[in-house]
């Protein structure tokens, strides 16, 4: 049962914005899936990006990512069941929001267990991205140094 019920930090807010950084027209992330503004996937009302798609201004942008980290926030806050502090939440939030695979990872698991240095470490085990010509996956450099600062936020005490 989970017992957390955080919210994302400024800190944590603008982590995964620069990481994501902005663009106003859709393009194809690095796994080749459309994206645009702050690296948002889909709508808040569930609809995929199209190719076509653009928004208007950095605001709109800001606020599609506010109304989607809403569905990454209220997944970590369910299938985290030990203890954490706000930086872990953060880094857990970022994560999440990039792979979608908190749930069924490692890395819940050996948290759940309490086994935070395990767990910290899962976050380089995140680094592959597949490739979209080949199906095949590769390490991804843009992954490397995220998951770093990832692991890096979840090690640091508040």
């Amino acid at each position: 049962m989970a017992i957390n019920k955080h919210t994302l930090s400024e800190r944590g807010l603008n982590m995964i914005r620069s990481f994501e950084g902005l663009k106003l027209t859709a393009y194809q992330d690095e796994a080749g899936k459309w994206t645009i503004g702050y690296g948002c996937t889909y709508y808040a009302n569930g609809k995929g990006i199209q190719p076509t798609d653009r928004l208007p201004n950095k605001e709109c942008a800001a606020d599609l990512l506010s109304a989607v980290l809403k569905d990454f926030e209220r997944t970590v806050n369910r299938v985290v069941s030990a203890p954490v502090n706000q930086n872990q939440y953060d880094a857990l939030v970022c994560f999440h929001y990039n792979t979608g695979s908190l749930p069924s990872s490692t890395l819940l698991k050996k948290l759940n267990k309490g086994d935070y240095t395990a767990a910290a470490a899962q976050f380089l085990a995140w680094n592959k991205v597949t490739d979209p010509g080949t199906g095949k996956k590769k390490v991804s450099e843009v992954l490397v140094k995220r998951r770093e600062k990832e692991m890096k936020l979840f090690n640091t005490p508040v």
